[in-house]
């Protein structure tokens, strides 16, 4: 395995660290101060100025849409290759979008760029490309356990030329967004089918549409990731097209895991660059902080905290590495035990380190002050969304036993 970084890595790594310190870094206090100026406006949902502003820097500079691998719309960039720039990116938080590279919109521009026609491709996939608009995407559902994708229950049914589209999801990243101007929906178009993976499909709703009602905002430990965030949305008879399928009936579970394989790597490669941020300012914490007459960063536990923290990194890192590389070279399918295993590897890691990290900063760490309550609450999460452990630790043993079966 050979992990080394091209010189076209190696020169878009420095280019954007160099954009990283110019541009991000030096606004973040400024992009959160105008997050709560709007919501004490009585609107946290208006796209913050500073993060427009930063975008037009961003595609002036030729960092945009850095994901998307065999495109002209891109840089064109393998898996491998992408890793480390998500890891730089993902050192804060609301970084990836400045570079249109963020979540939600990364997975939903892959289906449409595999799975759409050339309808869809120019009437969502351009304006998505060009940072015009945002999107959602809604499968998770309140009524049943997700985790296992063939539960759900939301129903798309054939009516003429149309598909009548009924239910309920939540933890749909970006709807609250006023920028979200399509959904891809996942529910039953053939529940009764005998194949359990054959019954969902996926289908375009524009925002818009009748009977799409955005019910509430779902906040992660009290954060409500404005102006992004997750709601809960009910779908109402809403009536789209049926040209608006995605790939055809009953194909949606595919689809599903062609999209998730990127995703869960694109956020452990942005978890590792959130870890890599706490280490630091645990470091620089508590090298500046004086308990029992010396400093905090030369008591024994603390020093231990920071000695595993760079161990446990960059085995993620590896780890992710690994994984980025079968997937280049042997397909998302084969490749399914490697994006399990830093699924889990990943957030668990990240999860740990900022831990350290808010202890390591004492009564200030589970402020607002510093910046690693946000980024605990955002590792936390990522157990959970694009399948809990439980499920990637199953899915590894499966395929550990069958070894000896």
């Amino acid at each position: 395995m050979d992990f080394q970084y091209s010189s076209k890595v190696k020169d878009l790594q420095a280019r954007l660290i160099a954009f990283m310190d110019a541009h991000i870094y030096p606004n973040e206090a400024k992009f959160y101060a105008e997050v709560e100026a709007n919501r004490k406006a009585g609107n946290a949902w208006v796209p913050t100025k500073i993060v427009e502003e930063l975008k037009e820097k961003a595609r002036s500079a030729e960092l945009w849409n850095l994901f998307l691998p065999e495109s002209s719309h891109g840089a064109g960039l393998t898996n491998l290759e992408y890793a480390p720039l998500c890891e730089i990116m993902g050192r804060v938080i609301w970084a990836p979008e400045v570079f249109n590279c963020g979540a939600p919109d990364t997975g939903n521009m892959e289906v449409f760029a595999r799975y759409g026609t050339k309808e869809h491709q120019k009437q969502w996939l351009e304006p998505l490309l060009n940072g015009e608009i945002r999107s959602c995407f809604a499968m998770t559902e309140p009524a049943v356990a997700s985790s296992d994708a063939t539960n759900i229950e939301s129903s798309i049914v054939r009516d003429g030329d149309e598909y009548v589209i009924n239910g309920r999801k939540w933890w749909s990243s970006g709807a609250n967004d006023p920028r979200c101007k399509v959904f891809i929906f996942m529910g039953k178009s053939d529940p009764d089918n005998a194949d359990r993976h054959k019954q969902q499909s996926m289908i375009i709703v524009p925002r818009d549409t009748p009977g799409v009602t955005i019910k509430r905002n779902l906040p992660v430990f009290g954060y409500d990731d404005a102006p992004h965030g997750h709601g809960e949305v009910l779908f109402e008879n809403v009536r789209v097209p049926a040209s608006n399928m995605l790939l055809g009936e009953g194909r949606g579970f595919e689809i599903a895991q062609g999209r998730l394989g990127p995703g869960r790597i694109h956020h452990c490669m942005r978890l590792i660059g959130l870890a890599e941020r706490a280490l630091e300012d645990m470091c620089k914490r508590s090298l500046s902080r004086v308990a029992f007459g010396k400093p905090v960063a030369e008591q024994g536990v603390t020093l231990e905290r920071i000695a595993n923290s760079r161990i446990l990194i960059d085995q993620a890192r590896f780890l992710v590495l690994n994984a980025a590389q079968m997937m280049d070279t042997v397909g998302n399918k084969a490749a399914a035990k490697e994006i399990a295993m830093i699924k889990v590897a990943a957030p668990n890691m990240a999860c740990t380190v900022i831990d350290w990290a808010i202890q390591a900063h004492g009564g200030g760490g589970v402020s607002n002050d510093f910046g690693v309550a946000y980024a605990y609450a955002q590792a936390r999460t990522l157990r959970i969304a694009d399948g809990p452990d439980e499920v990637h630790r199953n899915q590894i043993g499966k395929m550990e036993l069958k070894k000896y079966r």
